[in-house]
């Protein structure tokens, strides 16, 4: 008798063991998924509250371009993901236009973290730009209204570019609505539907 409680309670133990190591793999695993899901939070969080559709309406002194690679009502791939769903989404240009484009880092009039490299704002979409494009380091106040707080915020030149810039409609890949005339993609992100 006391040989079988041996083996039973020797039993029992190896199972507690194996169970208590499984909870611990689960445990390991599930802090990695939270650190995933934290991060992905945290790298979407830098566009929350982004206005994905416009009206449409641009700066009066912005021109129009005279060559455009995609012309207004042509189709492209968008090769950049400035948000969740954008990148391989297919793309109808609603506007094309030559200007100075620039990545800014800004801290919203609401309040929040400030928010870095964002893409992009056009030259007229800042004050008092003048005629001649920005140095990277310039401090500037944004007109752009692209996020919550955005517009007004001082802000600072991370890096400029001249381009042409497309307004586009797209249908997320991630699904939901169409996204109508979202301001701004760069030529160097789109490339042809194949």
């Amino acid at each position: 008798m006391k040989r079988n409680k041996f083996w039973i309670t020797l039993f029992a133990a190896v199972l507690l063991f194996l169970a208590a190591c499984g909870d611990s793999t689960d445990n390991e695993n599930s802090g990695e998924n939270a650190e995933t899901e934290t991060q992905e939070e945290t790298d979407s969080g830098a566009h929350e509250g982004h206005d994905m559709s416009s009206s449409g309406e641009v700066p009066a002194d912005l021109q129009e371009a005279e060559n455009p690679t995609y012309e207004v009502g042509s189709h492209a791939i968008i090769e950049t993901d400035h948000m969740e769903g954008m990148n391989g989404a297919e793309a109808t240009i609603t506007g094309a236009y030559d200007t100075t484009v620039y990545t800014v880092t800004y801290t919203p009039t609401t309040g929040g973290e400030e928010v870095t490299d964002h893409k992009w704002v056009i030259h007229e979409e800042i004050q008092d730009a003048g005629e001649a494009p920005l140095e990277p380091g310039t401090e500037v106040t944004l007109l752009a209204d692209h996020m919550e707080g955005m517009k007004g915020a001082t802000a600072t030149i991370d890096s400029a570019e001249e381009t042409t810039v497309y307004m586009v409609d797209f249908v997320p890949t991630t699904g939901g609505e169409e996204v109508k005339n979202h301001k701004w993609v760069i030529e160097s992100e789109l490339s042809p539907v194949e």
